[in-house]
């Protein structure tokens, strides 16, 4: 058996930090407190914050627009990809759409079947819209003072 842990000492490192005297005290000093910084900058008025208006929403106008032009390519190409029905109404209408927004890359790659060659080129037609649109909006948000 083992035997039970004796108790400290006076020579033990645990009791003598126990004796050990507290630092002395630091003397107060009356300093008084730094004023803080208002939290926001002061508010915009006038023409400045009008112009700032006026390109945040020009800015969110062309991101929505290029966001939804690659929402109708994607929507084409995966209704090809999945052989919709071309006579359904929902069909035409994206695909009367989805024409014109393929920026000439509807003929890009010709690839052995159809359904890739349109997820392909129309997809890649997509990933053109969001990039072209963020960085068209960014360079128009860089017009705000």
């Amino acid at each position: 058996m083992t035997e039970p842990p004796k108790p400290p000492e006076a020579g033990d490192r645990l009791v003598a930090a126990a004796n050990r005297p507290s630092p002395p005290e630091q003397p107060t000093r009356n300093i008084s407190p730094r004023p803080h910084r208002p939290a926001l900058p002061q508010p915009v008025t006038g023409p400045v914050r009008v112009w700032r208006s006026v390109v945040a929403f020009l800015a969110a106008a062309v991101r929505l627009a290029s966001r939804l032009a690659a929402l109708i390519l994607v929507l084409y190409a995966i209704f090809t990809v999945f052989r919709a029905n071309p006579a359904n109404i929902w069909y035409q209408f994206v695909e009367s759409l989805a024409s014109p927004l393929s920026v000439g890359l509807a003929n890009l790659f010709q690839l052995a079947d159809v359904r890739w060659t349109t997820l392909v080129n129309y997809g890649l037609a997509a990933l053109v819209w969001l990039i072209v649109g963020s960085v068209v909006a960014g360079l128009i948000r860089r017009a705000a003072p």
